[in-house]
């Protein structure tokens, strides 16, 4: 399974961003068998878009083939995309490695 955290940097040590659309970067993190196996940072290519960054940055996001998304917040049209491409939304804050265990260990909020 592969989970997309909003980031304020490149680290797992790094916070989870409070925005979605317009956070510096995102960790792909994947999960195998209740354990990070592999992560990477992606550069937010929309952080600087005028409008319609939640919907680019959603299509993006899904384009990576993730099947959940763990942010602070996610604005109303964002999420429509990520519902529409089947990918879970997750409200998270603090640092992305104690989020990601968290959610393995089902601890998390699931945005509805």
């Amino acid at each position: 399974m592969k989970v997309a955290v909003s980031a304020e940097g490149e680290e797992l040590n790094d916070n989870v961003s409070d925005i979605f659309a317009r956070c510096p970067f995102f960790i792909i993190a994947e999960i195998k068998d209740k354990k990070v196996e592999n992560t990477r940072a992606i550069k937010n290519s929309a952080v600087d878009q005028m409008s319609g960054a939640g919907v680019t940055v959603a299509q993006m996001i899904a384009d990576e083939g993730v099947s959940a998304v763990i942010c602070g917040n996610v604005g109303p049209r964002a999420f429509n995309i990520l519902q529409q491409f089947q990918i879970e939304v997750y409200r998270g804050e603090g640092k992305i490695e104690t989020v990601l265990k968290k959610f393995i260990d089902r601890q998390l909020e699931k945005v509805q």
